[in-house]
């Protein structure tokens, strides 16, 4: 199977199952010399980790990050970093029952008339616990896009289900189990509650930023930073939906609105979400994805098996009502990702990154894309 390498320059190859003794990635490209140790990559595998709360899957895995190469006496040695996640708690036997059917909306179907053969238990290569290398191997991005330009990636949940979430301030993001911009949050947790009592799933709207953006990141013209972010985060398990910056939102523009004036203080708005031309202008990456409802739920559903026969198929086992909830680190990971490997090219053809930063790149205080400023 092709398909299990992103990037270019800073390249993460990812492998494993969602029920095999382990899963991992290999980084190929990180510059070297840079300080590494697990500690620098646990946190991030700490906040999309399953069983954290009860509104997500009760799978307890610790996941755990080993380095097995690629860092020396405490650095980054320019050559494959390897990390591995030891999978402790699966229970495969709760998938006996989808051996011969196929779970409608889940990868099963086309898995199986692709390959001739697919993994059941938790999905197998399908399952969105492929996503812990992809959320260790942007802990290292993330790390050296801080260190040499300042770079930060945050994320927050902005809807989940029909039930939009208002925006407080980032502080409370990871103060609760739904990454939620939110002080009281009581209200998801009733949602949360009835919906996963009632045996059956809800989708997600996650927004994530980078801000302290180096200007002049992409490579127009099939390469372009947007492409390419919408890309990475399409690969994301169950992301239907990709917006930068106003998005959808730009249908209704006119163009004396859509467009982020500029003065000697900056931009006025960011509608463009940080990219114009299919380059970074040094404003913050304004991203938002929409994931679908969870495929395994207890609902009873109409499907055929694998002789094409009608049947009636019951997901049992431990999954996530939301799969958006755990989301966010993994949006910020993939962001990361793709803002590295843009880093490392431009270096490579152009060397310094800002060598015209032009107008001071920024925007009004408060304005969020699709907006006008005040």
């Amino acid at each position: 199977m092709s398909g299990n390498t992103f990037g270019h320059t800073f390249c993460v190859t990812n492998f494993g199952e969602s029920h095999g003794p382990a899963i991992g990635c290999v980084i190929d490209g990180c510059p070297p010399g840079m300080a590494l140790s697990e500690a620098d990559i646990q946190p991030d595998l700490d906040r999309r980790r399953p069983g954290t709360s009860r509104f997500v899957t009760q799978r307890n895995e610790p996941d755990q990050v080993q380095i097995l190469s690629g860092v020396y006496e405490g650095k980054t040695t320019g050559t494959p970093i390897a990390l591995l996640i030891q999978n402790t708690d699966q229970r495969s036997k709760d998938y006996g029952n989808i051996l011969q059917s196929f779970r409608p909306g889940h990868a099963d179907y086309s898995y199986w008339h692709k390959y001739g053969i697919r993994d059941p238990r938790g999905g197998g290569r399908s399952s969105a616990r492929l996503t812990a290398p992809m959320v260790a191997a942007g802990a290292v991005a993330k790390k050296w896009l801080a260190e040499t330009y300042g770079t930060v990636f945050r994320g927050c949940m902005t809807q989940i289900g029909e039930v939009p979430i208002g925006f407080e301030s980032w502080a409370h993001v990871h103060e609760n189990p739904f990454f939620a911009p939110l002080a009281d949050t009581s209200a998801l947790e009733t949602y949360m509650d009835a919906l996963r009592k009632s045996g059956d799933s809800c989708g997600a709207k996650i927004r994530v930023t980078a801000s302290g953006m180096p200007v002049g990141l992409g490579e127009p013209l099939f390469d372009k930073l947007d492409a390419d972010i919408a890309f990475a985060m399409m690969g994301i398990n169950a992301v239907k939906g990709v917006e930068i910056g106003a998005g959808f939102a730009s249908v209704a523009h006119r163009g004396s609105m859509h467009g982020d004036g500029l003065s000697p203080q900056g931009f006025a708005a960011n509608n463009a979400g940080g990219v114009l031309g299919g380059i970074s202008t040094g404003q913050d990456l304004e991203v938002s994805i929409a994931i679908k409802p969870t495929s395994s739920i207890l609902i009873p559903r109409d499907t055929i098996n694998t002789a094409g026969e009608a049947a009636e198929v019951i997901t049992k086992g431990r999954h996530d009502p939301c799969v958006g909830i755990r989301a966010t680190p993994i949006a910020e990971a993939m962001l990361a990702l793709v803002v590295m490997d843009h880093a490392l090219r431009h270096r490579a053809q152009c060397g310094d990154v800002q060598v015209n930063p032009g107008p001071i790149p920024g925007q009004m205080p408060g304005h969020h894309p699709g907006q006008m400023p005040a």
